[in-house]
C-alpha cells in the first residue's frame, strides 16, 4: 500500500466530496497530482479525527 492510497482511505462520504473539489485547483496551482492532493485532504481528515477521539478519552479519563 502507498501513501496516496493510504490516505485517500481517509475520504468518504462529505470528505471524499471536499477532496475532490480541492484537488484540481490545487493541484493546478503545485506540481502535485490530483491524487496527491486528495491523499493529503484524506490524511488531514484522518489527523483530526484522532485529535479529536483522543481529546475524548482525555476527558473521560479525568472525569474519572
Amino acid at each position: 500500500m502507498d501513501k496516496v492510497t493510504l490516505g485517500q482511505a481517509g475520504l468518504a462520504g462529505w470528505r471524499k466530496k471536499v477532496g475532490d473539489v480541492v484537488a484540481r485547483p490545487v493541484a493546478g496551482h503545485s506540481s502535485l497530482s490530483t491524487d496527491q492532493v486528495q491523499a493529503a485532504v484524506g490524511a488531514l481528515f484522518f489527523a483530526l479525527s484522532l485529535l479529536y477521539v483522543t481529546g475524548t478519552f482525555r476527558r473521560l479519563l479525568r472525569r474519572r
